[in-house]
């Protein structure tokens, strides 16, 4: 992905076409999809049409729904300027530099995204008491939710050509001005899109925020829906999200702006070479572990002391191997299908201009800021009046994670697709390949890294997903959250260890595989 201040060679690239039109296929996709996402929308607009205007205004400027609003902004913009830092820093440390371990340190900086974030907060709790509040929410989202930042500036930077650096450096910019004058510039579509991803998880997170008593719109929903049951009040709080989550997306669209970031070739044929870390290689070593210390140590030596005091008897490996067979299935499957509809949401936000591609791609950031019990509500309303069949079917529970999860495949999706120049596809059915033939040739041979990190987010996001699965499993469903989540909620804290940790175990050989694959397909 090159900034076109500093895109080498200068030949000319393609703007998206204002009228550049997708293909019967990708358009039927799209229109199904954008239709899909609208239902849980459509559930909270009922819901506010079923209670009046007058009640719905009611229940908006309520006392409390200040302190709430407060509490998720402050929240959203304290948190993913941290994930920024955090996220870049260790990507271009592993990706750039000659810092020890670097293959070590990959799978770790994306492994947190596997640890449950109601997880995380309780060991942390468990290690600080009295952790709670504002603070506490941003300390254990930061750490979960950093690799949404770590995994698109990593991919972005190992497709980056080294010669534009290596330009730069000739020119007498030192290291420190190479990075923040040529290489974050052409990190800017991750960026954003990692952002945007985190703002709209933060939205939706509810058992880390429950856990340290911190309020935010989505406690509240819950409290509304699980508690007192007051579907209305819970509606109208959801309304308040989808509103905050079309600020970032205005946010995100008007800075990502209409530069253009694809450029003709691979560039240079070689990696960049490693940037000498010299008196700095321990401050950085010590920043590292002190990141994977936090953001995994935590949980797992409290995992730990879960499992010393269960002893032998809480590993029921029937029980366990069922839970597990049934997570890989759901995660595997989601991820697939997901990252495959991603690619013609992907093609329009990108091919397009202008207000179609906008609702095409931000209508899926909407869905899924609101919190997941939201969505399953309105799936199961929508499945019981309209498509009985479908009630507590796998197809169902799948369509759920498409919706709540597309954006980690689409965030991926489209910045690898941002790279393809228009002119390389048209080249190649100039010479007699269909379209098809040209996606897999080309379009999907240059977008694979960018694909694979965005499947290998969303098999973790299904694996350790809870409360739709809950609502929307078939009978006899036990993933390894919902058994986690079992145990945990009775105080049997023992007993739920060997879930959890199954849950951080299955996401490291999954993440090198998909970087391995990725990586290998990138370069034929």
């Amino acid at each position: 992905m090159v900034a076109p201040t500093v895109s080498l060679p200068a030949t000319p690239v393609a703007r998206p076409d204002k009228t550049a039109r997708p293909g019967p296929l990708v358009a039927a996709t799209v229109t199904v999809l954008v239709a899909a996402t609208f239902i849980p929308l459509g559930y909270v607009v009922w819901g506010a049409i079923s209670v009046g205007w007058r009640r719905a205004y009611e229940l908006v400027v309520r006392p409390g729904v200040g302190e709430l609003l407060f509490n998720t902004i402050a929240l959203v913009a304290l948190t993913v300027p941290l994930c920024v830092v955090i996220g870049v820093g260790a990507a271009w440390l592993v990706e750039r530099t000659d810092l020890p371990g670097r293959s070590f340190w990959r799978p770790l900086f994306v492994a947190p995204l596997a640890v449950p974030a109601f997880v995380n907060s309780y060991a942390w709790v468990g290690v600080i008491p009295g952790l709670h509040g504002l603070w506490a929410g941003v300390l254990i989202t930061t750490l979960s939710y950093f690799p949404f930042m770590y995994l698109p500036a990593a991919a972005t930077l190992r497709r980056l050509d080294p010669t534009v650096e290596e330009s730069a450096r000739a020119l007498g910019s030192d290291t420190p001005g190479v990075f923040f004058r040529v290489v974050l510039p052409q990190l800017r579509l991750a960026i954003l899109g990692g952002g945007l991803l985190i703002g709209v998880h933060l939205l939706a997170e509810y058992g880390a925020f429950a856990m340290i008593r911190f309020n935010t719109f989505t406690v509240a929903i819950f409290q509304q829906f699980q508690v007192t049951f007051d579907g209305a009040a819970g509606s109208m709080l959801a309304g308040v999200l989808v509103l905050l989550c079309l600020a970032l997306l205005i946010a995100e669209a008007s800075a990502r702006g209409s530069a253009r970031y694809a450029r003709i070739g691979s560039g240079a044929p070689r990696a960049a070479p490693p940037i000498p870390l010299g008196r700095s290689t321990i401050p950085a070593l010590a920043a590292v572990v002190a990141l994977v210390v936090a953001a995994l140590g935590v949980p797992v030596l409290t995992l730990a002391r879960w499992l010393w005091i269960g002893g032998a008897d809480v590993w029921e490996l029937g029980a366990i191997g069922t839970a597990l067979g049934q997570t890989l299935g759901l995660a595997s499957v989601a991820a697939i299908l997901t990252t495959v509809l991603a690619f013609p949401v992907a093609w329009v936000a990108v091919r397009s201009r202008g207000v179609l591609a906008r609702v095409v791609e931000g209508a899926n950031y909407v869905t899924s800021s609101l919190p997941g019990i939201v969505t399953a509500l309105a799936l199961v309303t929508v499945a019981i009046h309209v498509a009985r069949p479908l009630y507590q079917s796998v197809p169902l529970i799948i369509f759920a994670y498409v919706l709540l999860f597309m954006p980690r495949a689409l965030v991926n999706v489209r910045a690898g697709l941002a790279q393809v120049p228009p002119s390389l596809e048209e080249a190649s059915r100039s010479l007699g390949s269909s379209p098809s033939a040209t996606f897999f040739r080309v379009t999907l041979r240059l977008t694979a890294p960018a694909a694979a990190a965005g499947a290998s987010l969303v098999f973790v996001a299904v694996a350790t997903e809870l409360t739709a699965t809950l609502l929307l499993a078939p009978t006899g469903t036990r993933t390894l959250s919902m058994l986690f989540w079992s145990f945990s909620s009775e105080l049997d804290y023992p007993a739920a260890a060997p879930y959890a940790l199954m849950l951080v175990l299955i996401a490291i050989p999954v993440t090198v595989l998909l970087f391995r694959q990725s990586t290998k397909v990138a370069a034929l």
